[in-house]
């Protein structure tokens, strides 16, 4: 399907540039009107053929505003991507702490219950 198709399908005129929280309510207000659900037996084939080409609609519609940033994963202010330790840096030292602290509390409480309930086996530790 064409965008400029599209775009008359979903109600815009042909050489707009709809953002894409525009596209998304002109879809629900589209798919709401013609569901299939909410026509008689008689009229639903029609009904839903006509969902179908609007759901491909915004579907060609959605792929087209969102195509830069899918193409590059995430947008970029300056263009660089030098900085990927300072944002995995935190990230690396949560995990090392939580698993640190997991392991310090384990200890601790291992110790306890060894104080608490002694073992006399010589073979336990």
């Amino acid at each position: 399907m064409e965008g400029e198709e599209a775009k008359l399908l979903l109600g815009f005129p042909p050489h707009s540039h709809p953002s894409p929280s525009q596209v998304k309510t002109a879809y629900k207000s589209k798919v709401w009107d013609t569901h299939p659900d909410r026509f008689p037996p008689h009229l639903k084939s029609n009904a839903e053929h006509r969902f179908k080409l609007i759901s491909e609609a915004y579907a060609c519609l959605r792929s087209a505003s969102y195509s830069k940033v899918v193409r590059s994963g995430v947008p970029r202010a300056c263009g660089s991507g030098g900085h990927r330790a300072l944002i995995a840096a935190p990230f690396l030292l949560i995990v090392l702490s939580t698993v640190a602290f997991g392991g310090s509390i384990v200890t601790r409480s291992y110790k306890r219950q060894k104080e608490a309930y002694p073992s006399h086996n010589p073979f336990l530790p």
